[in-house]
This record gives C-alpha cells, sequence and structure tokens, in this order.
C-alpha cells in the first residue's frame, strides 16, 4: 500500500478504529478463517507488543476546557510480513488493556488489508461482521439510553 493518496488514508483510519475496537476471538477466528486452513502469514516485529500508559483526556461538557481524567493501559504493536519480493508491508495497532495477542492480531490484519492477496478476503470475513457487531451494540445503547431520557419544558408567562 504504498499509495498515500487522501481516500486510502481515510480507509486506513477507519479500519484501525474498528480493528481497536475488536475482541480477541473475533480477530483470531476472522484470520483463521481468511488463511482457510494454512497458518497465518510470516512477519517480523518491528516492535514485539509492549504495554504501557497513556493519559485520558476529558472536555468539559464535550466542548469546553480539556482537563486529565486519568491513565489507561494500553498495548502497541508493530510488525512486517514477510514477502518474497523484499517489499514487506507494515502492520500497527494500539488496543486498550493488556492483551498483547489481540495487538499481535489486530497489527497482523493491518498489514494484511494492505496486501492485494488478503484486503478483499479480510474485509469479508473480518471488518463486514464487525461493522455490523458494533453498530448492532451502539444502537442497543442509543436505545437503552433513550428510554431514560427526560425532556423539560418550559411555561411561559403572559401569552
Amino acid at each position: 500500500m504504498n499509495d498515500s493518496s487522501p481516500d486510502i488514508e481515510l480507509e486506513r483510519r477507519r479500519w484501525l478504529a474498528q480493528l481497536a475496537r475488536a475482541p480477541r476471538a473475533t480477530l483470531e477466528c476472522a484470520l483463521e478463517a481468511v488463511c482457510d486452513g494454512m497458518p497465518l502469514p510470516a512477519f517480523d516485529w518491528l516492535r514485539a507488543p509492549q504495554t504501557g500508559l497513556a493519559m485520558v483526556r476529558g472536555r468539559i461538557g464535550g466542548t469546553g476546557d480539556p482537563f486529565n481524567v486519568g491513565e489507561t493501559t494500553v498495548t502497541r504493536a508493530v510488525l512486517r510480513l514477510k514477502s518474497r519480493d523484499g517489499v514487506g508491508l507494515v502492520g500497527v495497532a494500539y488496543q486498550l488493556g493488556r492483551d498483547k495477542r489481540r495487538a499481535e492480531l489486530a497489527a497482523l490484519a493491518d498489514a494484511m488489508l494492505q496486501s492485494p492477496r488478503w484486503r478483499d478476503a479480510v474485509r469479508e470475513r473480518l471488518l463486514a461482521p464487525l461493522a455490523r457487531t458494533l453498530d448492532e451494540a451502539r444502537r442497543e445503547r442509543t436505545e437503552s439510553t433513550a428510554s431514560t431520557r427526560v425532556d423539560f419544558y418550559t411555561m411561559v408567562r403572559g401569552e
């Protein structure tokens, strides 16, 4: 994926966001299905999975002054797919939590999505079902919070 057009960059941002939310079991099952009984693609570590802390920031009312909420654990991984032609694709992942295998699988999926050989299969078996699952969870959250919403009306005097 040497082309760095804005469309490709935007698409990669979207799939990285999806991979960051993907559960480990979903990543493992989907990548095994993509490989169809073959082993996962070989890769070299550029940065083996590491766990550290990241500062979480918030904004008052969503738009006000930023403030530090606290710290959270984050695991990152960076790998390069091995390739016969010597051009290895680099996959990255940042995951909340300490699950190093999950970060490894997400980085592998990122690299595979950049490869014409794997791209369509990973989109079909991982990203599409994951998008449906995330949309369904978002819809359920919206519906459950909508039932507790209270609307306040103000009465105007003298009219």
